[in-house]
């Protein structure tokens, strides 16, 4: 009977013991649905926890995370975490898996791992767009794969494991030496909207060099001669993922005077 009582009184916190799990430094609370770190568990457990499991919440923020500075190990996989997502200083954490999230800014994040988390050996970032490999979409392919690999052991020299997979020693030489060429810049969707200045009246696209008597078929002669016209290109190609080649072509066309008679 006492312990029907008890349970109609303090139904709350049997409930959290069922949701949070903590043993042996590791604390774990998944699948709850959560968009932030419940503010619960870090004053309860932010100075004694090693391991923290969030998999499989809706997290969109860390706040509250700089307050578990004994953490070596961190499990986010399966959130909606993107690219506002900030990492504060963690001196310990070591293992850090971010799978199956909203991340697209690859640069960004390893900007924020760079300076805040100085002991990162282990990282995973599959299953996001930031990690080129078919998981994120089919259409990557090995090498964008391994470009990607060498971005980030260039950012990050002291991993020993990325993805699914174990950091080479030729990795890390390579990284060292060209990882910094690896990083491809893509244009703003701002730079590709049309300048709203431009009117069908200013708009030169249909420009003509001739003058306005000569644009009609019927009305307009024309030269007959050589002329060389030139242009510079650069092409890029993967020899040794590096080099650049750049060359002039000239090209060479007959011309010829004539006029046009009715």
């Amino acid at each position: 009977m006492a312990d029907e009582v008890e349970e109609k009184v303090n139904p709350e916190i049997k409930e959290d013991e069922a949701i949070e799990q903590f043993q042996n430094g590791q604390l774990s609370y998944i699948g709850q649905n959560e968009e932030c770190i419940p503010t619960y568990l870090a004053e309860k457990y932010s100075s004694i926890s090693k391991r923290f499991d969030l998999s499989f919440n809706q997290l969109k923020s860390l706040s509250d995370l700089e307050r578990f500075q004994n953490l070596e190990e961190l499990v986010l996989d399966n959130n909606r975490l993107s690219d506002d997502v900030v990492f504060p200083r963690l001196n310990h954490l070591h293992t850090l898996t971010l799978n199956k999230n909203c991340i697209t800014d690859l640069y960004h994040l390893l900007d924020n791992l760079a300076e805040n988390v100085p002991s990162l050996t282990y990282l995973s970032l599959l299953g996001n767009l930031a990690c080129p490999n078919q998981l994120s979409s089919p259409d990557n392919d090995e090498e964008d794969y391994q470009r990607y690999r060498y971005y980030v052991l260039y950012k990050l020299p002291k991993l020993k494991f990325l993805d699914s997979t174990p950091v080479k020693q030729e990795e890390l030489l390579t990284a060292k030496e060209k990882g910094a060429f690896m990083k491809v810049i893509k244009a703003e969707d701002s730079e590709l909207i049309s300048d709203p200045k431009i009117s069908p009246e200013t708009d030169d696209s249909n420009y003509s060099p001739l003058p306005q008597s000569a644009r009609n078929a019927d009305q307009h002669s024309a030269a007959w001669g050589k002329v060389n016209m030139f242009t510079m290109a650069t092409i890029q190609r993967e020899t040794d993922l590096s080099e650049t080649l750049t060359f002039k072509m000239t090209l060479t066309c007959e011309h010829h005077d004539f006029e046009r008679k009715n």
